[in-house]
């Protein structure tokens, strides 16, 4: 079709009431929409289909992963012109399309040409069997996340290996950042020489390996993902620790060997989900000593007054998807009760939202900077979903519309003691 670029531009306004917010570049050369702007890339028509099949995000984003949609000038400008498009009209009242927007669907659907789009390749996207949470399907779901391939996660995290959001101060770089990070949560926790530390998510085993080294802890490490652990294990007998670190493939609800003086959850709780995170709370509650501490490092999302009876969690179709199988973000507030309810007492809370902003920009930085290389080490499709999420996500912590916090939790005695002392905060310098 002559001219495609123009009729996906009528279109658009036809079912959204307004013209596009970027230009459109079509797959036969034309190009429509406000210049100044980075465009949209419709590679094929099959972008369209994917589009129609699943409407909205989830639809853009396998277009996106299969290469059929890209976009051509600044990423992180484009998806913020997208989202004031689409995502932020998400929790308007829907109504009943209008006659002028089901003619402007027939005119997509004649546009995209043969149904249904092809699947997405089975690497890409995990397919859900069984109960959601128990112990198979959770290990299934962070293999999906975390077994990309070691070489792939060294490439965009750089040398510290650690996937979490850093702690940065003004000028620093990167692996500055996540060392400042790494000692913050030793500094919250108090660790002292011969100390038991649980590392609950310990990835690639950099804080065990930090809290070791410089603290002197005794540390154990469980992860669910076996290419994490072999590479912590290693870089653990390389450090010379293994008398102090030890790695596990190991789910915390199987931890069986406390009491620990602390424990550090470092990104880990989005994978528990709403059904066991009561479960979550009161199993680290159970595994720490009287005075313990439980340092718990953990995305949230904004409450919603939307008119209807909050729901506590929330799951991104795409991230569920592609990225995070079965991970959910609950508010602040929902994850504090649920840490109080365990017998928890909450001792502090610090918001590090700007901070992850940064660290996501850093990473795809490094992504774009090796992309060859992080291509061959995974796949072209699986390195796109990295670079998309990677990039929406630092949106989305700039404009606060999810968030990342340190919750510093004691397990007081049965008299009351917190074991923690009457002064300043400290630990930050």
């Amino acid at each position: 079709m002559a001219d495609a670029a123009l009729r996906l531009s009528e279109i658009t306004e036809q079912l959204t009431g307004a013209p596009p917010p970027l230009r459109i570049r079509a797959w036969d050369g034309s190009v429509r929409g406000p210049d100044g702007t980075p465009a949209l890339v419709v590679r094929h028509p099959r972008a369209l289909r994917r589009f129609l099949w699943r409407p909205g995000e989830l639809g853009l984003a396998r277009a996106w992963v299969a290469g059929e949609l890209d976009v051509e000038g600044d990423l992180y400008e484009a998806l913020e012109l997208l989202a004031g498009a689409l995502w932020e009209r998400a929790d308007t009242p829907r109504r009943l399309p209008t006659a002028g927007q089901r003619a402007a669907a027939r005119s997509l659907l004649a546009l995209a040409g043969p149904w249904p789009p092809p699947r997405p390749p089975r690497e890409e996207v995990r397919r859900r069997r069984g109960p959601l949470h128990t112990l198979s399907r959770d290990r299934t779901a962070v293999s999906h996340h975390y077994d990309v391939g070691n070489d792939f996660y060294a490439l965009v995290l750089g040398p510290t290996m650690v996937y979490s959001c850093a702690y940065f101060s003004p000028g620093a770089t990167l692996e500055q950042a996540q060392h400042d990070k790494l000692d913050l949560v030793c500094r919250k926790l108090g660790l002292r020489p011969g100390q038991r530390l649980l590392d609950v998510g310990c990835g690639w085993g950099s804080l065990a390996l930090h809290a070791a080294r410089e603290y002197g802890a005794r540390v154990v490490g469980i992860t669910l993902s076996a290419e994490q652990a072999a590479y912590a294990r290693e870089r653990v007998a390389q450090a010379g620790l293994g008398g102090r670190v030890e790695i596990r493939v190991q789910d915390y609800r199987t931890v069986g060997d406390g009491p620990y003086d602390a424990v550090a959850s470092i990104g880990m709780a989005e994978h528990v989900g709403a059904a066991a995170y009561g479960r979550y709370a009161r199993r680290l509650h159970g595994l720490l000593r009287p005075g313990g501490r439980l340092l718990n490092h953990q995305i949230s999302r904004r409450p919603r007054a939307t008119g209807r009876a909050e729901t506590a969690y929330h799951v991104d179709e795409f991230i569920d998807a592609y990225v995070f199988p079965d991970g959910e973000l609950a508010p602040l507030g929902e994850t504090l009760g649920a840490l109080e309810r365990a017998g928890l007492e909450a001792r502090d809370v610090e918001v590090l939202r700007e901070h992850y902003a940064l660290t996501l920009r850093a990473w795809v930085a490094n992504l774009e900077a090796g992309w060859q290389p992080a291509v061959a080490a995974t796949s072209l499709g699986r390195a796109r979903v990295w670079r998309l999420y990677m990039a929406a996500s630092a949106l989305s912590f700039e404009r606060n519309r999810i968030g990342v916090n340190q919750v510093l939790c004691v397990r007081t005695s049965p008299a009351g003691d917190s074991g923690l002392e009457l002064r300043p905060r400290t630990w930050r310098e």
